[in-house]
């Protein structure tokens, strides 16, 4: 009998044991967000934008400059600054005076990806690429850079979870031809080259 004690306290130990510890849910990676949510649509994004029971009147659009879109039987409709879901939910009450069946799907078909190059650069200014791009492209197509630029602390600065963070990168061995990692931009991401400090 005191056999049959030990071993059933020793199971039911077990079984407190394995509630306590073996039962816990595993522990989730924190997800970080690299852009702002939810996901506006922005000039350069094209969209493509289908009528299922008006397949005539399909389009695929790029976002204009102005932030509009020139659509078929209504006109210009401003897209940028809205969500695909609240621009088809505009187009569907737009057509329903003009189609039957006033179903609109809208859908992004290119996310454009906008960024500001400024500092010690020829054309500082936004520019807006269709594909996702480097750094040293952004600065490229900003002219590159001027002769008191200083490479080593090149300054790329993105809004995370509503909150500037900045990150410093040297550019110089990217020159000089040595294998270094690509450093891609995010839409929205702001790149600073600064002048050199002269010392007197």
């Amino acid at each position: 009998m005191q056999i049959k004690f030990r071993q059933i306290t020793w199971i039911k130990l077990t079984a407190l044991v394995f509630l306590f510890t073996g039962c816990q849910a595993p522990k989730k990676t924190p997800v970080q967000l690299t852009s702002q949510t939810p996901s506006y649509l922005v000039s350069g994004d094209i969209v493509k934008i289908s009528f299922p029971a008006a397949p005539e009147l399909n389009q695929t659009q790029k976002i204009g400059s102005d932030g509009t879109l020139s659509l078929p039987l209504i006109g210009e409709v401003s897209a940028s600054g809205k969500t695909v879901t609240q621009l088809q939910t505009e187009l569907m009450s737009l057509y329903k005076p003009q189609l039957q069946d006033n179903e609109v799907t809208v859908n992004l078909d290119t996310r454009a990806v906008p960024v500001v190059v400024s500092g010690a650069v020829q054309k500082p200014g936004k520019i807006i690429f269709e594909r996702p791009a480097t750094v040293l492209e952004a600065i490229m197509e900003a002219g590159g850079f001027t002769p008191e630029a200083d490479l080593k602390k090149v300054s790329l600065i993105r809004v995370v979870k509503g909150e500037h963070e900045t990150q410093l990168f040297d550019l110089r061995p990217i020159l000089k031809g040595k294998p270094t990692p690509a450093i891609y931009c995010s839409g929205g991401d702001v790149i600073y080259v600064p002048e050199k400090i002269l010392n007197f």
